[in-house]
């Protein structure tokens, strides 16, 4: 059953990613940043709806395993926008914006097609541990995504240092979220104790990283070339 550090996890995510679209708002950066405030909206609202669900069927009901696949897996096509997006600001001076949402449609296209195999083929055996690997698989190809786009921001020296912070942001939410499901599988034993709180700490950084970059980080600011110079090599 969940704790009271599991339900303040809960809320303050969600306050976070409330604050994050309202930030963007007062900012006047709201079009601007269209896929990110889609996506912290949506996962505002998956935060009540799993509130909800728990508090009507119980944590461990089919009624919320459901809820949470199915909601996952609407979360992370938002997340794989969110990240092309990104792309796209990274590679703005080339003009391959066409391009790049072209793969990315391709990328939600194949990765759709994979999802329905995966599912025909387990329909016996919905069951949460199939959640898990599949979330797994989804979180992985989001990780590979982010580390891609972290080596295009340090070749092509990527100065704009809200841009930055939000990708790296991104990359270490990834990077965690990925640990997290390493760490479970080599010590299944520490799950209970330690390694549960682990997700609710990423859905605490991601929308607190955005909130401060957005909230303290200037659009005009600009970083020194050299960092990423050395880190490229």
């Amino acid at each position: 059953m969940l704790g009271p550090f599991d339900y303040a996890f809960w809320v303050g995510s969600f306050l976070l990613e409330v604050f994050v679209v309202v930030c963007m708002i007062y900012r006047r950066v709201f079009f601007r940043h269209l896929p990110v405030n889609i996506y912290m909206s949506c996962m505002a609202l998956v935060n009540c709806g799993q509130y909800a669900s728990i508090r009507e069927f119980g944590f461990y009901s089919s009624q919320y395993a459901y809820f949470y696949f199915y909601t996952d897996g609407l979360m992370m096509i938002l997340m794989f926008l969110v990240i092309i997006h990104f792309y796209e600001q990274v590679f703005i001076e080339m003009h391959v914006g066409s391009y790049i949402r072209g793969a990315a449609m391709l990328l939600l296209a194949a990765t759709a097609l994979f999802s329905a195999l995966v599912i025909h083929e387990h329909q016996e055996h919905f069951t949460g541990k199939f959640i898990g690997e599949f979330s797994q698989n989804i979180y992985f190809v989001g990780l590979v995504l982010t580390y891609l786009l972290w080596g295009a921001v340090l070749k092509l020296r990527e100065t704009r240092a809200q841009l930055v912070q939000f990708i790296l942001a991104l990359g270490i939410y990834f990077s965690g979220t990925a640990g997290t499901y390493a760490l479970q599988n080599l010590f299944p034993s520490l799950w209970l104790i330690v390694l549960h709180w682990l997700p609710g700490v990423m859905g605490l950084w991601l929308p607190a990283a955005w909130l401060y970059t957005i909230a303290k980080v200037p659009e005009e600011a600009r970083l020194a070339t050299a960092p990423l110079a050395v880190g490229a090599r």
